[in-house]
């Protein structure tokens, strides 16, 4: 059994990212494994200010919902990053909560390729909805997704599910008009399959 955390950066209460996200958690639980849910939505998280006071051990001076998700990212073993896309790449808020990372890195003496810290081990994957489903859609928000969150933090990939062509953004979420959620759900049922 893993502790999975998955995280909603946001989109519409009933929406398509919160559709594609409950199909995960419900393959991911009925595989037997722990899993939460937090909606950025719900915790309000702000961005990094860049005052470098957090370094080293030391809490995130900004007072908002963070501190009570640091607890949680250090005991899971698999952080779902969950959004819609926007302007191209991942919500602010999920954006966001991933520059909060900041304060939970701790002092690196060998640094590798210019890295000046390091941060807990973890897997990570990428859920992602979009009315576009063009081949470029998510050329943007993969990107970011690699560099940051697998090369330069040090997460390990466990895949991606972007799920394009749910309707336009001016209606009604069309999600289950796809195959998405069924891959959705078969992705957390599988992620951890020998």
């Amino acid at each position: 059994m893993k502790r999975i955390l998955v995280i909603l950066g946001g989109g519409r209460p009933k929406g398509n990212t919160r559709q594609l996200a409950d199909a995960f958690i419900q393959g991911a639980v009925d595989a037997g494994h722990e899993v939460e849910l937090v909606s950025l939505n719900q915790v309000e998280v702000k961005s990094c200010i860049g005052c470098n006071t957090c370094r080293y051990g030391k809490p995130c001076v900004q007072k908002d919902g963070f501190s009570e998700l640091v607890p949680k990212i250090k005991a899971a073993d698999l952080l779902v990053f969950a959004s819609p896309l926007l302007f191209w790449t991942i919500s602010a808020k999920l954006k966001a909560f991933i520059e909060r990372f900041y304060c939970l890195a701790e002092e690196d003496t060998n640094p590798p390729l210019g890295r000046y810290e390091k941060y807990p081990v973890k897997d990570a994957a990428l859920l992602m909805t979009s009315a576009d489903d063009l081949f470029w859609t998510y050329e943007q928000a993969v990107s970011y997704y690699k560099f940051t969150i697998i090369h330069y933090i040090g997460f390990h990939d466990k895949g991606m599910l972007l799920a394009g062509g749910c309707g336009d953004t001016n209606g009604k979420p069309q999600i289950s008009k796809t195959n998405h959620l069924k891959e959705a759900y078969k992705f957390g049922k599988t992620i951890y399959q020998e």
